[in-house]
């Protein structure tokens, strides 16, 4: 796999999963070789890492590929310590994973929080009659606005600033909060029902339309009252889902546009879920590997393909597959190709 290396693929698949999928540091890892008498350095499991993401680099610039030709895509960004900023200081770079329309996620990782980089990802000329789903960050707005892109809004997002209000204004918050569960109660009703293309959108204009409708006119008359100040968290509850209202109706007329982005944050939990163990990269190259590697393993948690699995398959079929046919190895096309009849390693079928 890794020419002159002594880790066969199952090491390194197993090695890769562990960190990435369990959370556990390669420094733990180390401990728990050495307690079984297995005596190597950690830079080598350092070395065997970065060298199998490298190798599966192109493999993930292909399921990026297939994210950005999705019509309908979610963004969001997340927090990530890189780099050093000064003695003793690191530098704070951020993730900004993406989801696909054919459930693949990919987490391309920028030194800042910067607008042009929500460009620099999606590129800027999206598909025909393309959404973007995100939450209320202008840096979207903003990329909307140059690319004509279709802009939904999160209900979530909407939804959590009627939550941090309660305290405030305990009446106008609960009642707010559940005209937002009504629709979402809608929502399970078309799963339930398994409702599709046509049928799932007739359903939300003739059920989520109105309730929206009546929303929005409970919204303007809350505003209309007397009695609180700018800074009240329930007027900015209010001023932010008014603000933000074409965005948040989208998913009435698009069937293919969720009510918001839980599906994406779900996919992303990996990222502060892993800052627990390993706390932060040292550089933005290691970010950028983290992000490629996490793209893999996540996409296939999403699939339902055992990460391990893949890796021990992939890492062996890369080197003889043909480059014009890397996005076959992705996990999404590798389910449908070679999940059934997988490559294993040499000592995969050893006595244990």
């Amino acid at each position: 796999m890794l020419e002159g290396s002594r880790a066969d693929v199952s090491f390194a698949a197993g090695l890769l999963v562990d960190k990435f999928a369990w959370h556990i540091p390669l420094y733990r890892q180390h401990q728990r070789l050495a307690a079984a008498g297995i005596r190597v350095s950690r830079p080598w499991l350092t070395q065997i890492a970065q060298g199998v993401i490298s190798l599966l680099t192109p493999i993930h610039e292909a399921q990026f590929a297939s994210i950005r030709a999705s019509r309908v895509k979610a963004m969001d960004e997340t927090p990530i310590k890189a780099g050093r900023c000064g003695h003793g200081k690191m530098h704070t770079g951020y993730f900004w994973p993406i989801y696909g329309e054919h459930d693949e996620v990919c987490f391309p990782f920028h030194p800042s929080r910067s607008a042009q980089f929500v460009r620099q990802a999606l590129g800027i000329r999206p598909a025909t009659d393309a959404v973007l789903l995100t939450d209320g960050y202008a840096a979207y707005a903003q990329y909307a606005g140059k690319t004509g892109i279709h802009h939904a809004l999160c209900w979530a997002h909407g939804r959590r600033t009627f939550f941090d209000a309660l305290t405030a204004e305990p009446l106008g918050a609960t009642e707010a909060l559940e005209q937002i569960k009504a629709l979402y109660a809608v929502e399970e009703e078309i799963r339930e029902r398994k409702l599709a293309g046509d049928a799932k959108q007739l359903h939300r204009l003739t059920h989520s339309k109105p309730r929206v409708e009546l929303f929005f006119e409970w919204v303007d008359r809350q505003l209309q009252r007397q009695g609180f100040t700018p800074g009240n968290p329930f007027i900015k509850a209010l001023n932010y889902v008014r603000e933000r209202r074409a965005g948040l109706e989208i998913f009435l007329t698009d069937p293919e546009v969720p009510i918001d982005t839980n599906h994406l944050e779900r996919a992303l939990r990996v990222v502060p879920m892993g800052r627990k163990s390993w706390l932060f990269c040292w550089t933005e190259l290691g970010a950028k590997q983290v992000g490629i590697i996490q793209s893999l393993i996540v996409t296939c948690r999403l699939h339902g393909v055992d990460p391990h699995t893949y890796l021990v398959d992939v890492m062996q079929r890369i080197s003889e597959h043909p480059a014009s046919r890397v996005a076959e190895l992705t996990p999404r096309l590798w389910k449908q190709l070679f999940a059934a009849n997988p490559l294993r390693s040499d000592i995969h079928n050893f006595p244990v």
